[in-house]
């Protein structure tokens, strides 16, 4: 079969961008397509195998470089312009567009979602006040895009012969919002990279972008409450500043590290902190794969890969208390956490086990789709 691989935007090596490069290794032949492609040489190795993606007119665009986002009211139409009738088997990875490409009868479309249009959906009010675009007639005038792109998300939702989901909390949001039903496999992790190391340092670690809804801020703030106890904090981003004012001296801030140091400090810090409601939280597995417990919000992704008293800690509230209870119950029981259970509990989300399962699915849903097409024929 002649297969697309189809993703948002191609920019940097995140989540999302993971699941691609999967998608490449399982279906090395497959062409990509995207809305625009920037990556740099070594990004481009690890996520196409060198290829470059056909991409839409956004990426002719001023400054489509940086600012694509910027362009988010075209992406609807920039997505059903791509010409993918020649192909039998379509793979989205998406977490706003993708999912809304443009097929015939004759040809099938797997979605993975990552999440529904996050902007437009759940986290429109936190996305428009960290903006600041909340008020006034910019406000006024964003909402009505805002608008405009939940009711094309809507009108799509049933495009995709069928969808899977990266989370059981995102299975959750695809059935309440398009009102459909969607399998779970987990996004892939290379738990391979990162060293199940028994012997801890005396710190805590959190890591992250500086943004409003990873909620930094509290972790910080419950550690400067907490001044016997050492805190680093790796990230940056637009809420940086803002953090670095909370910070008491317990606390220090790293700023932006590269991957090898990043990895260096989750090996062997003493748990690793985490108050974001995540559709997933590769980082979280990746602290389990180096035999280090997580302290992370009851909710979301992390919900489901974290497993209270065994693999760490999780805490029901987004506040500080609840985070310095939560610490407190880790100082109470750190003598029961078994590195090497972590260990083979991060194994579960390998990236061996999410091509395996993502060619199984593809492959049953393949052998079905056509079957039916040549039988009714």
């Amino acid at each position: 079969m002649k297969t697309a691989i189809v993703h948002e935007w191609l920019v940097n090596y995140a989540g999302s961008e993971r699941v691609v490069e999967s998608f490449t290794n399982i279906f090395p032949d497959a062409d990509v397509f995207s809305l625009v492609d920037f990556l740099n040489d070594e990004q481009r190795q690890i996520i196409l195998k060198d290829k470059r993606a056909n991409t839409s007119f956004i990426q002719k665009l001023p400054l489509a470089k940086k600012k694509h986002r910027y362009y988010l009211p075209l992406f609807p139409k920039a997505i059903e312009k791509l010409d993918l009738s020649g192909y039998d088997l379509m793979l989205s990875s998406s977490h706003a567009v993708t999912k809304g490409i443009r097929k015939s009868s004759n040809q099938l479309h797997i979605s993975y979602v990552h999440s529904p249009m996050r902007y437009a959906w759940d986290q429109q009010e936190q996305y428009l006040s960290d903006a600041k675009l909340n008020k006034g007639m910019k406000g006024m005038f964003v909402r009505s895009i805002m608008s405009y792109l939940r009711k094309w998300d809507i009108s799509t939702a049933s495009r995709p012969d069928f969808l899977i989901a990266n989370s059981n909390f995102i299975a959750g949001k695809i059935k309440r919002i398009y009102n459909r039903d969607s399998p779970v496999i987990y996004p892939p992790v290379d738990v391979e990279k990162f060293l199940c190391t028994p012997e801890k340092d005396n710190y805590y670690l959190t890591a992250s972008r500086m943004v409003p809804y990873k909620r930094i801020d509290l972790v910080v703030e419950a550690f400067a409450e907490m001044p016997d106890k050492k805190l680093i904090v790796i990230g940056h981003g637009p809420e940086l500043e803002k953090i670095k004012s909370k910070a008491k001296k317990n606390i220090e801030m790293l700023g932006y590290q590269p991957d090898n140091v990043l990895k260096d400090y989750l090996q062997k810090a003493k748990a690793f902190v985490f108050a974001a409601e995540e559709d997933f939280g590769i980082i979280i597995v990746e602290a389990m794969a180096c035999g280090t417990p997580v302290i992370a919000l009851k909710r979301g992704g992390t919900a489901e890969t974290v497993i209270d008293g065994k693999t760490g800690i999780l805490f029901e509230g987004q506040d500080v208390n609840a985070i310095k209870d939560a610490v407190d119950r880790f100082e109470n029981t750190v003598e029961g956490f078994s590195p090497e259970f972590l260990r083979e509990h991060s194994e579960n989300f390998n990236r061996h086990k999410f091509e395996e399962k993502i060619l199984l699915y593809v492959n049953n849903k393949c052998d079905m789709f056509f079957n039916r097409k040549n039988h009714d024929r």
